[in-house]
């Protein structure tokens, strides 16, 4: 089993303002441990997190992979986070670049077509618009988790965006819960973007339905 990453240096006041790993975080990492063997052979050399907050994903796929020459990407509107990124690769000993911007703004015409590992937890809780969008504009905690209508709203930004990153044999993994509709998801990846995905890990986390969904292009799939 590899070792969930060490946030001994993060404080009950950094959760006051970056979203502490829960359910749907350690999903995520028993689905990236799952791929374990899988993400080493494909050698990755640049992994992009969209929303790190505390820096947990990220700094555990610099232990999956171990010593290499990737490189570990990091985005999150709350400039807090980018801090508590930051600092927890270096508690993992991963070093972990954060960039502060919405979603991968900042980075997108650099890292077109260049992304082995793209990773997204995105605010999946429905909520109305409106506090959608004070949540994004206010980068605070609520940013973390306010997903608007149908929780959806800055996913579906998001999945628009995703195609263009991904490499040739990029994968994509991105968090979702019931109330997403993840058919849709999954056939509107599929037959707009040529994406090809599947659920491969799902757990009741008391009221919640976590999904992890994974992403390739079309022929490039493995057969976990």
């Amino acid at each position: 089993m590899i070792p969930t990453p060490n946030l001994s240096h993060l404080t009950a006041k950094d959760f006051e303002r970056v979203y502490e790993p829960a359910e749907d975080t350690f999903l995520l990492l028993d689905a990236l441990e799952n791929d374990a063997e899988d993400l080493k052979s494909s050698r990755p050399l640049i992994c992009l997190e969209i929303g790190s907050g505390s820096g947990c994903v990220s700094a555990f796929i610099g232990t999956i992979l171990g010593p290499s020459s990737a490189l570990y990407l990091c985005t999150d509107i709350n400039t807090h986070a980018c801090q508590c990124t930051v600092a927890t690769g270096r508690q993992n000993k991963v070093c972990l670049e954060s960039v502060g911007t919405y979603l991968d703004r900042s980075l997108h015409t650099r890292l077109k077509h260049r992304v082995d590992l793209l990773i997204f937890n995105p605010p999946y809780v429905p909520t109305d618009s409106v506090e959608a969008e004070s949540a994004q504009s206010s980068p605070a905690i609520a940013s973390a988790w306010a997903g608007g209508i149908n929780g959806m709203e800055l996913t579906n930004t998001f999945l628009k965006l995703a195609p263009e990153l991904l490499a040739p044999q990029g994968r994509f993994y991105l968090v979702a819960v019931k109330e997403n509709n993840i058919p849709r998801i999954l056939a509107a990846m599929l037959n707009e973007h040529d994406l090809a995905g599947k659920v491969v890990l799902q757990r009741r986390a008391g009221r919640e339905h976590l999904h992890i969904l994974r992403f390739e292009k079309q022929g490039s799939q493995v057969q976990t």
